[in-house]
């Protein structure tokens, strides 16, 4: 079941949701006013997703929080200040998270010290460019020590032309 985002009610909560979870200002880059995003909804009639244009900009999980699309990353990485809800890869890494695979704590050269394990977060290039979206399996100070285990768990990537 698909219907559109009602400007008057529902907007404003997506804002709020990832003004809360991602810092001021999210909402409005997620939701920018002036576009007609569609949430796809269960049968039960609880969001599940948000999309523009075909694209999947997040998810609605159990837990109230959103997961990421690609195209919600993009738009936060450019809105979010360095390097707020990142982790950095170099090019040894960059084909292995272009193709999917997840992140390991050795391989990270730089993450936002707010990321937290559960949160959502964008795995850039060292350059900027988005390489990913995912869930951080260890907060910021365990992927900064640690030289073993996965660090983000990558949900989707993007692809090679970026």
């Amino acid at each position: 079941m698909t219907e559109p985002v009602d400007g008057q009610t529902s907007l404003p909560s997506l804002r709020t949701i990832a003004d809360y979870q991602f810092g001021a200002g999210a909402g409005e880059t997620l939701f920018p006013r002036g576009e007609s995003p569609t949430i796809k909804r269960t049968s039960s009639g609880r969001p599940q997703q948000v999309h523009v244009d075909g694209d999947r900009l997040v998810s609605f999980g159990t837990d109230g929080r959103f997961t990421l699309g690609l195209e919600g990353g993009r738009r936060l990485v450019t809105a979010l200040e360095y390097p707020a809800y990142r982790v950095v890869v170099d090019d040894e890494s960059e084909p292995f998270v272009r193709d999917g695979k997840n992140v390991f704590a050795k391989f990270v050269c730089e993450v936002g010290p707010e990321v937290r394990p559960g949160d959502e977060v964008l795995v850039v290039h060292e350059r900027g460019a988005l390489l990913a979206v995912g869930r951080a399996e260890l907060g910021a100070e365990a992927i900064a020590d640690f030289e073993t285990g996965m660090a983000v768990h990558v949900r989707e990537s993007a692809p090679a032309r970026e």
